[in-house]
């Protein structure tokens, strides 16, 4: 049973922070290797605790279930996107036995919040156990125009801004900030907020004083940004000292079923260079005007005596973001790309353009990993983790590389808000959660687990098991690797332990029947991908 909301309060619980990044690559922050410039964000890391191998599900919409209902997500009907194609794991929004982190806490006593990207495949997240609500219910949203964000309960104003002001993501801790002095005015209940980004998923859109500061920073190209990377990487600790680069990764077009390589940046001509250079100033600047906002929210913390007892989790939903192409895209995500270069440069990343950034950058943003959103090989489910509670007695300023899993975050809320699973909803009977709490973990603690991880999805998978990983692209062979001596996973031991990959395969199979994950659809209803055969 729930203990009572009075009893609870009397305990001085935290409130919970939880920040989530889209598209953010695993080597994009300075804590993390990056060159980006990150203080925010490198202070709760270096003053908290950094998680080397916490795994997402490699794609907005599932992690996003993963991460509010502590789920797999083909368990709660969000194995793809938000399109239903009529099987019970891909039904394209949250069923109807899917619990929110929101519902959870609220439900102990919380007050709860959510600023930024819902994604969930529902209309309105105040129907989820989330009071308050600002942000965009789809992706891919365009960063300058208002209209294009809701807020909810229905008839609640957004802030207005003056023409030319807006920028979602700092519109996103405008709103996030309003919602927290509304929480303070229950003075006897701490609070959750839902901090959502869209950034730096695409369009690429920032503001001009932000682009200035890396508008040469990347015309050294992707090879060698991967290498810089990779060094501070291992002076940081992140990866182990013998770590070395994965190929240049793999890219498969739009529609096609054979992949092709990103070639060498020195092979490209000078003009397409500068295009490209042009695409990762403006993204590196969609990451620091985020970690400025994050900033923000931490001196309104610290302002109001919060900050000391405020759990703050930081992850990315998945890896950088490969569409479609080393050259990626403009106007809309499609083959559609143009070639920009003189003056026309400065016009990328205004209200009027639309662009990704392509493989080769994100290849790089995901250093040193294999492969990148939409796959289960490493850059794909691998993200940068960050917590930080003053009051919680981490293990602070460490690096952990305990294998974790976003669906423990739910767990974990659960226990710092000293509340538990209502197994006796009527909705949560047949769900139980999926995940396990990591507070032992961040507090530096020996924890014991012969647990597995599953990824799926669009068909490509992957079980984690211990230093093993079974891993496989749409319609591919397995492959096996031993995590802990290459995790670029560049070394296919399949052939050399057999058993061992029909063992995990077993598992892989017995998990994707239980969570509604197979039979596989063959048609997914998306145009960029064949049908599996």
């Amino acid at each position: 049973m729930l203990l009572s909301t009075s009893a609870l309060q009397a305990r001085q619980r935290p409130n919970v922070l939880v920040i989530v990044a889209d598209d953010l690559g695993y080597s994009d922050l300075g804590c993390y290797g990056g060159e980006i410039n990150t203080p925010h964000l490198d202070a709760l890391a270096f003053n908290g605790v950094r998680m080397t191998q916490m795994y997402n599900m490699g794609r907005c919409c599932p992690s996003r279930a993963s991460i509010l209902t502590g789920q797999y997500p083909h368990r709660v009907g969000l194995g793809h996107m938000i399109k239903d194609i009529g099987h019970p794991g891909y039904r394209g929004s949250l069923s109807q036995g899917a619990v929110t982190s929101g519902e959870l806490l609220q439900a102990a006593g919380y007050r709860t919040f959510l600023s930024g990207k819902w994604h969930l495949g529902t209309p309105d997240p105040t129907q989820h156990g989330f009071e308050q609500s600002y942000g965009t219910v789809k992706s891919g949203r365009h960063y300058f125009k208002p209209e294009q964000l809701d807020r909810f309960p229905v008839g609640q104003e957004p802030i207005e801004y003056k023409p030319g002001t807006f920028h979602a993501t700092d519109a996103t801790v405008d709103h996030a900030l309003e919602f927290l002095e509304m929480g303070r005015e229950s003075k006897d209940k701490p609070w959750f907020l839902y901090l959502a980004f869209n950034a730096p998923h695409f369009p690429l859109h920032a503001w001009p004083e932000d682009i200035e500061k890396y508008k040469d920073r990347y015309h050294v190209g992707w090879d060698v940004i991967r290498q810089q990377r990779l060094t501070r990487m291992k002076a940081l600790g992140v990866v182990q000292q013998d770590t070395q680069l994965s190929k240049r990764g793999l890219y498969w077009d739009w529609g096609e079923i054979e992949p092709r390589r990103n070639p060498a940046w020195d092979s490209l001509p000078a003009d397409r260079r500068g295009d490209l250079a042009r695409r990762m100033a403006i993204y590196a600047a969609m990451v620091d005007q985020m970690d400025r906002n994050i900033g923000r929210v931490v001196d309104d913390l610290k302002s109001h005596g919060e900050f000391e007892n405020t759990l703050i989790v930081f992850i990315s939903d998945n890896g950088a973001c490969y569409e479609w192409d080393p050259f990626g895209f403009d106007v809309w995500s499609s083959r559609n790309n143009k070639l920009h270069w003189g003056d026309q440069l400065e016009s990328m990343g205004n209200a009027e353009s639309y662009h990704s950034i392509g493989s080769g950058w994100s290849n790089a943003s995901n250093t040193p990993f294999r492969l990148y959103k939409h796959y289960s090989h490493e850059g794909g489910i691998s993200m940068p983790a960050i917590v930080h509670w003053p009051a919680g007695n981490l293990a602070n300023g460490t690096v952990i590389n305990t294998p974790t899993h976003i669906i423990d975050l739910v767990p974990t809320m659960l226990e710092v808000s000293e509340s538990e699973y209502p197994s006796t909803w009527e909705k949560a009977k047949t769900i139980p959660l999926a995940g396990e709490s990591l507070l032992a973990t961040w507090q530096g603690k020996t924890v014991v687990s012969s647990r597995a991880l599953f990824f799926e999805h669009q068909g490509s998978r992957a079980v984690r098991e211990g230093n093993w990983k079974l891993v496989a692209t749409r319609g591919a062979p397995w492959e096996l690797y031993d995590i802990s001596k290459d995790r670029i996973e560049s070394r296919n031991l399949v052939k050399r332990h057999p058993k061992l990959a029909k063992t995990l395969e077993a598992k892989w199979h017995d998990w994707a029947r239980r969570n509604q994950v197979t039979p596989f659809p063959k048609n997914l209803g998306a145009d960029y991908l064949p049908e599996l055969k």
